[in-house]
């Protein structure tokens, strides 16, 4: 069975100018050259900022770049027809789409409405600090530029269990809008700030059956209108799993697919919760592996101190490996965004050897990594900052390695804290196949270790170029293989 890598494509600043779709189609053919099985695609509808979204702001999800709305028709990465003509050139390209799916709230409401609500604390959300009272709310979604298109359902305050605006006093809050399926938060699993059903903008409220409803509706129509293979599901900690076994389900029914799917759960330092949602969704989707982005965070923070021996401790690819989606850092965790948890340059190679040459996990490859990126943000200490990814020089090696030489055994050497490898040694129909990693993040690193008697007499060279020379494997299969100071070397057939 083929190895296979999804690469998300987008970053969080990818430039406002409409031009993302048609980058996608231009580059499909290079991607899958390089190695990329499946693409991650941005949220493709019209955010409550219009071409200025990100669209993680969901305002109208069946405006796909197509009506005037929000300021204008295309949303920040392009037009409808662009979107659907990419997800097509990917496909004919032998790649898969994975479309980002933003379900969990709605912004930039049309009208505001008369809405009983309670206030609550907004550190112990459980906690009302006032008894039932009106404001004036934005929960009226009617979509005028759309007209009815595709879809005639109106979103009020009965679809909903919170804002965090009153309009009639412009007072910012946390408030519990009492609908007629509650008065209090929906149950999930996340139990931050007491309850952390309520994160942003206007939430939606899944006890209400006409939303659910509505929303397998629009998933049929989304996948009519571009025929993606999968999803990856935003912000899932703050909905109630029970949603999405509904949706899910009916969506696999309908098309008659597997729909691959990836949970954005981030609780980088707590791995029981990942575990415990795997548990209340049956195993329906795969979660993004925190934890394990984090011991990446960092390993390549502490350098020398950190024990490279536990780079995989505490992390979901070790446990459930079959439902663990591993990156080295995406749009939230790069510099100046909200779940910022860089990964520093030295320690990138490091962590995509890691996520692309061992036989656990589906990898996830991030835009910047393979573009590189410069943008200018405000701080933390409200100061503009500039800042300049590049792109990892070593990453198109790592992704041919992972394409061409990481299949077989694997035989881990973690006996060291600051020098740890691992071998694969082939398979059938790859017996030239194997390789050998090592890593150091101290001082030069040698490590005896096994390659298989398949290679014995052949000449291993450093796929990375970061090690001279050439390994001849003795008889028994064995060689001493060893990497420069802080650096990562990848040994296969010269």
């Amino acid at each position: 069975m083929e190895n296979k890598t999804m690469l998300q494509y987008f970053e969080w600043y990818y430039p406002k100018d409409g031009s993302l779709w048609r980058k996608v189609s231009q580059e499909a053919g290079r991607l899958k050259q390089m190695g990329i099985d499946a693409i991650w695609l941005p949220p493709a509808h019209k955010g409550m900022e219009g071409a200025a979204s990100t669209g993680y702001d969901s305002y109208d999800l069946y405006d796909l770049g197509e009506f005037d709305q929000k300021g204008g028709i295309p949303t920040k990465y392009g037009t409808k027809q662009e979107f659907v003509q990419a997800v097509r050139d990917a496909r004919e390209q032998g790649i898969q789409v994975y479309a980002d799916i933003v379900l969990n709230h709605l912004g930039g409401a049309d009208e505001k409405q008369a809405v009983t609500v309670r206030k609550v604390d907004p550190e112990n959300r459980n906690q009302f600090i006032s008894e039932p009272y009106e404001i004036q709310a934005y929960t009226v979604f009617t979509y005028p530029g759309r007209n009815g298109k595709y879809s005639s359902f109106k979103w009020d305050f009965q679809c909903f269990t919170g804002v965090d605006f009153d309009a009639g006093n412009q007072e910012s809050g946390v408030y519990s809008i009492q609908n007629q399926y509650g008065e209090g938060w929906e149950e999930v699993l996340d139990s931050e700030h007491g309850n952390y059903d309520y994160l942003m903008l206007t939430d939606i409220d899944f006890r209400n059956p006409h939303v659910r409803e509505e929303l397998k509706r629009w998933g049929e129509w989304f996948f009519q209108t571009a025929e993606t293979d999968g999803y990856r599901l935003d912000a899932i900690k703050h909905m109630p799993a029970g949603f999405y076994n509904e949706w899910l389900d009916h969506m696999r029914s309908k098309t008659g697919k597997e729909l691959f799917t990836v949970g954005e759960y981030w609780s980088p330092y707590d791995l029981q919760s990942l575990l415990d949602y795997i548990q209340q969704t049956d195993g329906r989707m795969s979660l993004f592996d925190a934890c394990l982005q984090a011991n990446f965070s960092r390993a390549s923070k502490e350098g020398e101190y950190f024990d490279l021996s536990t780079i995989l401790d505490g992390s979901l690819v070790s446990v459930r490996p079959e439902l663990a989606v591993t990156l080295v850092e995406n749009h939230d965790t790069q510099p100046l965004q909200s779940l910022e948890q860089t990964v520093e340059p030295w320690f990138r190679a490091h962590a995509y050897a890691i996520i692309l040459l061992r036989e656990a996990g589906y990898p996830c490859v991030f835009y910047s990594d393979v573009y590189g990126s410069n943008y200018t943000d405000k701080g933390t200490d409200g100061e503009d900052h500039e800042v300049t990814l590049l792109a990892l020089p070593q990453l198109i090696a790592l992704l041919a390695l992972r394409r061409d030489y990481a299949y077989g055994q694997q035989r881990d050497y973690f006996d060291h804290p600051s020098c740890i490898g691992w071998t694969r040694e082939g398979e059938q129909g790859r017996e030239s196949a194997g390789l050998a990693v090592i890593m150091s993040n101290g001082e030069e690193g040698r490590k005896r270790m096994e390659v298989g008697t398949a290679f014995a007499g052949k000449s291993f060279r450093d796929h990375l170029g970061h090690s001279p020379g050439e390994i001849l494997i003795g008889a028994d299969g064995w060689a001493e293989f060893y990497a420069q100071a802080g650096s990562v070397s990848v040994w296969a057939i010269a």
